[in-house]
């Protein structure tokens, strides 16, 4: 059954944004005196910062400790990192291609919603954009399918017409629990 919808993981899928997030965890761990290895923060990322901080650090993310970390990571990624990162190349085509062809996209992202403003901007996403869902729609961060079941909503498609195109193993495992088929990058 030929797709009418795409839903669109950013980081790591549409720009090259893995490292600097995990950079800015390692950098924002460190600050509050917990030392993290990069490798280890780098498997993580493309999971929510709810679940990983309680992974690296046994820190619950609600707590005023895991509150302070996770808003000081969100700081050290808008001013080191956001500036340096890229989107990957031939992207706007990728996205405009799909336009063309009639698929609907929304983004279905893990990052905050204050920072999914920028990282499309980066892409030259937003003109291509149906809708958008960031952790902020969403009670449970991947590898939970929220965040795909509340761009599923927005984007109004049967769960079988539409793929999730994503680049880690936590985009594929909730594009799966929310029953869409997934393009899974590397």
């Amino acid at each position: 059954m030929r797709p009418t919808g795409v839903l669109l993981d950013v980081d790591g899928t549409l720009i090259d944004s893995n490292d600097g997030h995990a950079h800015a965890w390692v950098e924002a761990l460190r600050e509050a005196d917990v030392t993290v290895e990069f490798a280890v923060v780098r498997r993580l990322i493309g999971m929510g910062g709810d679940k990983l901080l309680p992974k690296v650090a046994e820190i619950d993310a609600e707590s005023a400790q895991g509150k302070a970390i996770s808003k000081r990571r969100g700081e050290i990624f808008q001013k080191d990192y956001l500036p340096k990162i890229r989107a990957f190349p031939a992207v706007k085509q990728l996205l405009q291609r799909m336009k063309q062809e009639g698929l609907e996209l929304v983004v279905a992202s893990s990052s905050k919603d204050a920072e999914l403003g920028s990282l499309l901007q980066i892409a030259q996403a937003k003109e291509f954009i149906k809708a958008k869902t960031s952790s902020d729609d969403a009670d449970n961060s991947k590898p939970d399918p929220d965040i795909i079941d509340a761009a599923l909503e927005r984007l109004g498609h049967p769960r079988e017409r539409v793929i999730l195109l994503g680049d880690t193993p936590y985009d594929v495992e909730a594009g799966l629990r929310a029953g869409v088929r997934v393009v899974a990058l590397r």
